[in-house]
């Protein structure tokens, strides 16, 4: 074998082949993304659509029986399954393994251009891709601040600063794909009717609400040239403040109009929750943060807790209030991979103090000691170029190969012995031995890849789970 006979004949190159694995290896650790379970691509697209004050009944026969008309010819749909609550509907559609999402997004936004007509005041429909890892890394609740500096008011009343000054902070850390705001009361303008005021100037609420309707609108006027200057004519109209609603003219009655002031009162309150979130038993606004797929999800958690100290210190504290992390996916990655870890680190100990007792040679239990380092460091750079993560299911199969390179190096280490003993030299019995006994090491090698060889073209959730385990076993 010219491969055995290279590394014994030239010992530096071998060693510096092996340092460069070592080297390698270890910055492709450093560079592979880290998390509890390997990413498993479930092909399913919701459909959401929003019809504030529906029923569910409502929102069954005026909005979902018409859309799942037009997506059930949907190719390569396998299940579509729909939920109807007060103000909203939802579509869960489910397609083959391997269904491209980008092209399935297309076709489901194609589809649902087709339903005939949608309720006034329903809102567009929102298509989203979901799966696996569309589950949450993280909680948070929004909470008074201690001291007497404490807010005093409803904390769900906070909704709209949430929105526009705390979600985007988290938005922006590198690797969160999705923040959700979760409870908490939108502001809004309401307009509260004296019942006996409209009787007695003769107006219906139905002619109330389509002149309050009709005049919160804007106006494009188009536009004009006057010598070499163009202007926009455009009319303002959307109401801005509940002054701006009392002054709209209602009717006129015998000449004399009506305001809105004349019969009714308008204020800024808040929307009723769409959601409620307990936190200590008060209501509370939560939200939460999902990573962008492939991201490192340790890497991604360090920037959100960053961000999470911006907030408190530069947002929050002024106001009174805090976030408060309340879970953190995190801390199950880094007890399970560390268990795993511990596990590995142990049983090749272990390994190597059995190998010191039964073979009763340092020289010999140096090199498999120094065998399983290399093989499991190799590893890493192969499951970084093969695009793969470190999670619990490979950290597995590294320590089942662990097995793997002590039996064969036990094997080849026998028969060089064996030879030593016949006289040999020390080069001549290693290139012996291992070449006396390459083809029944190759053999049993081979063997195991191909128990689990298979696992990799299958497509299944199953094959996608267990694909890390025969990838860190084959390339160990």
């Amino acid at each position: 074998m010219k491969i055995v006979e290279g590394a014994i004949r030239s010992p530096v190159k071998t060693a510096v082949g092996a340092i460069l694995v070592g080297l390698f290896g270890t910055i492709a650790l450093l560079r592979i993304p880290v998390q509890l379970t390997p990413t498993v691509e479930e092909p399913q697209i919701t459909v959401t659509t929003i019809w504030p004050g529906a029923s569910p009944h409502e929102i069954e026969q005026e909005i979902v029986d018409e859309q799942e008309e037009q997506l059930k010819s949907l190719e390569g749909l396998v299940e579509m399954e729909s939920t109807s609550s007060d103000s909203f509907g939802q579509i869960n559609l489910t397609f083959l393994t391997g269904t491209e999402l980008d092209s399935a997004l297309l076709k489901v936004s194609n589809h649902l251009e087709q339903v005939p007509r949608y309720p006034e005041d329903a809102e567009k429909p929102f298509i989203q891709a979901v799966g696996a890892n569309a589950g949450a890394m993280a909680w948070f609740v929004l909470i008074r601040d201690e001291g007497e500096k404490a807010f005093a008011g409803d904390i769900t009343t906070q909704l709209t600063f949430m929105e526009e000054f705390v979600k985007p902070e988290f938005e922006r850390v590198s690797g969160v794909g999705q923040v959700n705001v979760i409870a908490g009361r939108e502001e809004e303008m309401h307009v509260i009717v004296d019942p006996a005021k409209l009787a007695a100037r003769q107006i219906t609420i139905t002619e109330f609400v389509s002149a309050i309707d009709r005049e919160n609108r804007n106006y494009s006027g188009g536009d004009f040239d006057e010598g070499k200057r163009r202007y926009i004519v455009r009319t303002v109209g959307e109401y801005e403040s509940p002054e701006d609603i009392e002054d709209v003219v209602v009717a006129v009655r015998n000449g004399v109009p009506i305001y809105v002031r004349d019969v009714a009162r308008a204020e800024i309150g808040y929307q009723k929750p769409s959601a409620n979130a307990y936190f200590l038993g008060e209501q509370m606004i939560v939200f939460n943060t999902i990573r962008e797929t492939g991201a490192n999800i340790l890497e991604v958690m360090k920037g959100v807790k960053s961000a999470l100290r911006t907030v408190n210190r530069e947002l929050l504290e002024p106001r009174g209030l805090r976030v408060l992390q309340v879970w953190d996916r995190t801390d199950y990655i880094y007890s399970a991979i560390g268990l795993v870890r511990q596990s590995l680190l142990l049983g090749g100990f272990l390994a190597i103090m059995v190998l010191l007792v039964f073979l009763r040679s340092r020289s010999s239990t140096l090199v498999i000691a120094i065998a399983i380092p290399i093989s499991i460091i190799g590893t890493f750079l192969m499951m970084n170029w093969f695009g793969r993560t470190l999670n619990v299911i490979s950290l597995a199969g590294m320590a089942f190969a662990v097995g793997m390179v002590v039996d064969n190096s036990i094997v080849v280490l026998e028969n060089i012995y064996r030879h030593r003993q016949m006289g040999k030299s020390r080069f001549q019995a290693a290139y012996d031995g291992a070449t006396e006994v390459w083809g029944a090491v190759l053999a049993s090698t081979l063997t195991t890849i191909a128990v689990f060889l298979p696992v990799l073209f299958v497509q299944e959730e199953a094959g996608q789970l267990f694909r890390d385990i025969a990838i860190a076993i084959s390339c160990a």
